[in-house]
């Protein structure tokens, strides 16, 4: 009983919320660089300023993030040190093809990923790789639009095969896009995609999407034929909803927001459209533009497993009330009064983790793989950058417990979790540093000052005892 003797416990990050080194070895422009931390960060994420450079006057934070660029090897030691036997990361696309559009890769950026990938192996870490984590060349989204453009598609998968031909032997386990979902509610963070006047944004989006889906149905293709240990995987921003009452238009509006959230994956994991989503999208003249072939791709190749970020529930109320709205990882929904919040007002609901992994499992009948889980907080560290941070264990704890349920007692094939994020980092939704997850402190603030020296929190000797017993003690 309990986690399987192979199960995968690690931790998870992005390259552009802990690299850093944004113009360093021959790395290009992305769309995460031009994302600041102001109060500008969120309509920018959402497309509505058409802006593709850095301004002086905006902070940039995940510029030199946590600077792993430099640190990668004392990082991944660290890793080591609780017992990782994962750690999920993300390719920086710039760093391999710069403007997106070369003929031959960047070497540097090749050489890069190739040292953390042997550093993982010297440690028998295995890496779990995003190929695209919130991330788009500049160049591509100037030229041809981004995601908007079929043409992306070939960009792509040129890209893909050069990840999997490199990196054969070093990465069995991929994930085509981080929280492909997030393409409806942050378009330009999740596909490039800006905005001008007259456009019809959810006609975009869509299209938009189709083009990423088609391109994950061939990466997953070319990725079992250059390597059949590959396993290729979805990823969604994930969270289960629950009315705000009893009353049937909320469970309605709840059945809306699920089938939302798990449209892309039901195309990704089923190799279709959905007929539901079919039937919205031309009510709505927002279906998708197809060439002939598209229906056969994504029926002949879904995915290996299901992966899913989750940090909480939702509560849905078929009329908004602003006096009564939560906040939660770009999701606003009507506050649930049986829940306790985050300082960012997040809900914390560890059972609803249980209730997910139920319902994606009972969905998709797939191995399951919780990618990212954990607690924004603000850490206070001493002297020594000690942090007492007893919330985040917390949190954690109630939400392995949880997990440990739906895999012992409901019987869900989970095949591992990584937390997010094992040491700090620049937080996505809002831009800042001062919101943090990580195991392990980085002494850098949201201005940009310290040494980014790194200490261990006591969440990160709680979690090496976690992994060092299965999750037995917790």
């Amino acid at each position: 009983m309990g986690f399987p003797k192979n199960f995968l416990w690690g931790g998870a990050t992005a390259a552009n919320q802990c690299e850093g080194g944004f113009n360093e070895g021959g790395r290009g422009l992305a769309n995460v660089d031009i994302c600041p931390s102001d109060e500008m960060r969120s309509a920018i994420i959402r497309g509505k300023v058409d802006n593709l450079s850095c301004k002086t006057e905006w902070h940039y934070p995940s510029h030199e993030a946590v600077d792993m660029y430099h640190h990668y090897k004392k990082d991944i030691a660290l890793f080591a040190e609780m017992g990782f036997k994962v750690y999920r990361l993300s390719i920086a696309w710039t760093r391999i093809f710069p403007n997106g559009d070369e003929q031959l890769p960047n070497k540097a950026g090749l050489q890069f990923y190739k040292n953390i990938f042997h550093e993982c192996h010297k440690y028998n870490i295995e890496p779990l790789v995003t190929i695209s984590h919130f991330d788009c060349p500049v160049h591509l989204i100037k030229t041809i639009g981004g995601w908007k453009n079929r043409k992306m598609i070939d960009y792509y998968l040129k890209l893909c095969k050069v990840l999997f031909t490199e990196y054969k032997g070093l990465v069995k386990y991929w994930l085509t896009f981080n929280e492909i979902n997030m393409i409806l509610h942050a378009p330009f963070m999740g596909a490039g995609l800006v905005f001008r006047e007259g456009d019809d944004e959810e006609k975009i989006k869509y299209q938009a999407a189709h083009h990423e889906l088609v391109a994950s149905a061939l990466a997953t293709k070319m990725a079992h034929k250059i390597d059949a240990e590959n396993k290729i995987g979805c990823m969604f921003a994930a969270g289960s909803a629950y009315p705000f009452s009893c009353k049937p238009q909320d469970v309605w509006e709840v059945l809306q927001v699920d089938r939302e959230n798990y449209f892309f994956v039901d195309v990704q994991s089923r190799g279709e459209y959905p007929s539901y989503a079919v039937k919205a999208l031309k009510r709505k003249n927002c279906m998708p533009l197809m060439q002939k072939d598209d229906t056969a791709i994504l029926k002949s190749h879904p995915v290996d497993f299901v992966a899913f970020s989750y940090y909480n529930s939702r509560c849905i109320a078929s009329e908004v009330d602003p006096a009564n709205m939560a906040a939660g990882n770009l999701f606003a929904s009507a506050k649930n009064p049986y829940l306790k919040y985050s300082q960012w007002g997040w809900p914390i609901d560890p059972l609803g983790l249980r209730i997910t992994l139920n319902e994606v499992y009972d969905r998709y009948q797939k191995p399951l793989f919780i990618v990212e889980n954990g607690l924004g907080a603000m850490d206070t560290p001493d002297e020594n950058g000690y942090v007492e941070d007893d919330y985040r264990i917390d949190y954690l704890r109630e939400h392995i417990k949880a997990m440990k349920d739906a895999v012992e007692l409901d019987g869900v094939d989970l095949i591992g979790y990584t937390a997010w994020g094992p040491i700090d980092l620049v937080s996505a939704s809002t831009g800042e540093m001062k919101k943090r997850y990580g195991f392990i402190y980085v002494d850098k603030d949201d201005d940009g000052n310290g040494t980014l020296a790194r200490s261990r929190k006591k969440s990160f000797y709680w979690y090496k005892r976690v992994i060092e017993t299965n999750g037995e003690i917790l």
